[in-house]
């Protein structure tokens, strides 16, 4: 094989690993098109949260776990943070990946900028939940958090309000991680046919 022949064998291989690529962009706008759908729609429903799919499932217990660590590190801060520090921990370490994992460039995005918005809308309907306590705990003695702490606040009608504020920031986070996945669907696209 000569220079030649070697060249375009890789020129070759480079264009089927920008098709992979922009392949991949898609799929992954599909999946999180998906998923922020279910979360904005069904999710919120007492219902659809018994035909959950698979992965949101995955995740709501790594943050489920995420969530009861919380309550651990924040409960030498007094009762009303011990109540807050599981909602709390669950915004602060997706938080803390987008800062950590944006070092590695703008892509990462796509999944810190998901968790956290998913996580958002996880929390949203927690305190959304806390008027009516229909939520399964992790048991039947376990204090529902937002049902505690509005409760202690006599503040119990804020608790949809409330919900519907973190909701909003919660599909937004999800997004924004959409849009960045688009961001980069255009660029790979554009690196791969136009600018070649």
């Amino acid at each position: 094989m000569d220079k030649t022949d070697f060249a375009i064998f890789q020129s070759k291989k480079v264009d089927v690993l920008n098709r992979l690529i922009i392949l991949l962009d898609i799929l992954v706008i599909a999946i999180i098109s998906y998923f922020t759908w279910y979360l904005a729609t069904d999710y919120q429903t007492f219902q659809g949260r018994y035909h959950i799919p698979f992965v949101i499932w995955t995740i709501d217990m790594i943050d489920l776990f995420i969530h009861e660590g919380g309550h651990f590190f924040f409960g030498f801060m007094g009762r009303m943070i011990y109540f807050m520090g599981g909602s709390l921990m669950q915004i602060i370490l997706p938080g803390l990946a987008i800062w950590v994992f944006l070092k590695s460039g703008f892509r990462t995005l796509i999944g810190t900028l998901y968790w956290l918005g998913q996580n958002l809308v996880n929390v949203s309907a927690y305190i959304g939940d806390a008027p009516y306590r229909r939520l399964p705990l992790i048991s039947d003695a376990a204090i529902h958090d937002w049902n505690w702490i509005f409760g202690h606040l006599g503040a119990m009608e804020l608790a949809g309000p409330i919900s519907q504020v973190v909701l909003v920031f919660g599909i937004v986070s999800c997004g924004g991680a959409l849009i960045t996945a688009f961001y980069f669907l255009i660029n790979d696209f554009r690196e791969a046919f136009i600018l070649e």
